[in-house]
């Protein structure tokens, strides 16, 4: 009766612990000893039949399936604590770089990456789009100087045919027969059209620039180089001389010039260039020698101490004075011993882009020399724009005087000083350009001018006034050059 057995071990555990036990010993029918032990059921007068035990059996079994059920997943819950207490205890033994934190970690390092790369992407597709449109300039020019190159050989050949039919002597007869002369005149001599006719030809063969007649003039001459001499108000720009030009794209745009006012170990050949296209521009290349300019062959490369911003820098009395990166900062910067001497904010300057000449390039603060020293031209926020003019002290780089004008420094190209007058260009890309204003430092007045200034290469950046050798120095598209200027006397 293994049913009825079980039902009565159930019975006893149900009730072990609330109703007495009893043990009873006793013989069997064999002699044996049977020990028995006894409880008292609490719900039950009596033990049901076998029928009546099966569900009651069923019941527990089912009982104990669950337990065993609640008692796995138990066990699996356990499981999974054991293992993360084993995963914590293992991260603080990895101190704080541990594993724990290494999602996170790697998480945010990635996003840093993708943010970097995504702010690569866009300046790599803001250079290329700017190479893509140097290029197409570059491809329009060069579509011009190849139709300046072939209207200048069909008139070369024009004019060698012309000259060889001269040679031959094939020149058109006289228009009309010699006449008989009347009795008692003088016979008239008659032109020599042949030499007429070669002469002018030659004379377009042998053109000689405006500026070299003016230097070659006899003295006391009106454009002779000593009535040159002394200051004056600015009457004539002659036309553009190319020096050099620039290799690389990052010379598109800069600054060269030679001082004024050299001091040993320099001479007035002495020439220094900086290309300032792009971030961070430090680089200066010396020439010694003007022969080594116009080849490419610094004799010197200048790293400066701090990054320089603009085409506003000059050279004076051995000194590199440019305006420092993102600041209203002027920096007096020794070439010799290849130090900084001074360092000072110009007052209310705004700079970065905030007023600029109308090419731009962060051209706020502009530096220039004449016959008197060293200024700086700006604008301010009091000023609303309009150009101010100052003169430093070139040790201290004081303020000594200032003069705000009239003329709006957004809309001229470029500026420059000559004898204490500022002067203004037009236009940076027109072939036709003006200096179309004039600043008298003196009165403290301006006026409108019109005097023709040539942009060759139609992209000028940089105009500056060397007073000793009377000429502008420019920056035009990748091409380093001159102007010869005449003044009137006073």
């Amino acid at each position: 009766m293994p049913a009825v057995q079980l039902l009565l071990l159930a019975c006893l555990l149900w009730g072990v612990a609330t109703r007495p036990a009893e043990l009873r010993k006793a013989d069997d029918r064999s002699g044996r000893c049977h020990y028995t032990f006894s409880v008292a059921s609490p719900e039950e007068s009596s033990c049901p039949e076998q029928g009546q035990a099966m569900p009651a059996i069923q019941d527990l079994q089912r009982d104990h399936s669950a337990q065993r059920a609640d008692l796995e997943s138990l066990k699996a819950r356990l499981s999974s604590l054991e293992g993360l207490v084993h995963q914590l205890t293992s991260a603080q033994a990895a101190g704080p770089s541990g594993a724990l934190e290494g999602p996170p970690v790697e998480l945010s390092t990635l996003r840093r990456e993708r943010e970097q790369l995504e702010a690569q992407t866009r300046e790599l597709e803001a250079a290329y789009s700017n190479l893509l449109r140097d290029k197409s300039v570059l491809e329009e020019e060069k579509r011009q100087l190849r139709e300046e190159n072939e209207d200048l050989a069909r008139r070369l050949e024009s004019s060698s045919q012309e000259m060889e039919r001269l040679r031959r002597g094939q020149c058109p007869p006289a228009r009309s027969p010699p006449q008989e002369v009347p009795p008692g005149s003088q016979a008239v001599p008659g032109w020599n059209l042949q030499n007429l006719d070669f002469q002018e030809l030659q004379s377009e063969f042998t053109e000689v620039p405006a500026a070299r007649i003016l230097k070659e003039s006899p003295p006391g001459h009106p454009g002779s180089e000593e009535g040159d001499t002394g200051c004056g108000e600015l009457v004539w720009v002659g036309e553009p001389v190319t020096l050099r030009t620039a290799e690389t794209i990052t010379g598109k745009y800069g600054v060269w010039m030679r001082d004024p006012k050299p001091v040993h170990p320099y001479t007035r050949e002495t020439t220094w260039r900086i290309d300032t296209v792009g971030t961070g521009v430090r680089q200066v290349f010396e020439y010694s020698l003007a022969s080594q300019f116009a080849q490419g062959y610094p004799s010197k490369v200048h790293v400066l101490p701090r990054p320089l911003e603009s085409t506003g820098a000059v050279v004076y009395a051995g000194s590199l004075y440019f305006q420092r990166a993102e600041s209203r900062a002027v920096i007096r910067y020794e070439l010799s011993t290849e130090t900084v001497k001074a360092e000072k904010d110009i007052p209310g300057a705004g700079y970065h882009g905030q007023f600029p000449y109308s090419w731009g390039g962060y051209t706020d603060i502009d530096l220039a020399v004449d016959e008197s020293g060293l200024w700086v031209i700006y604008s301010t926020e009091a000023a609303k724009g309009a150009i101010v003019l100052s003169r430093l002290n070139p040790e201290s780089l004081e303020c000594e005087q200032t003069w705000e004008t009239n003329i709006r420094k957004q809309s001229v190209a470029n500026a420059f000083v000559i004898c204490g007058t500022l002067y203004t260009v037009s236009s940076y890309s027109l072939p036709d350009a003006t200096v179309n204003f004039a600043f008298d430092t003196g009165t403290g007045s301006s006026k409108a001018l019109a005097v023709p200034f040539k942009n060759r290469y139609k992209y000028n950046s940089m105009i500056d006034y060397n007073p000793l050798e009377k000429q502008l120095f420019a920056w035009d598209n990748f091409n380093m050059v001159t102007y010869d200027t005449r003044l009137s006397t006073m």
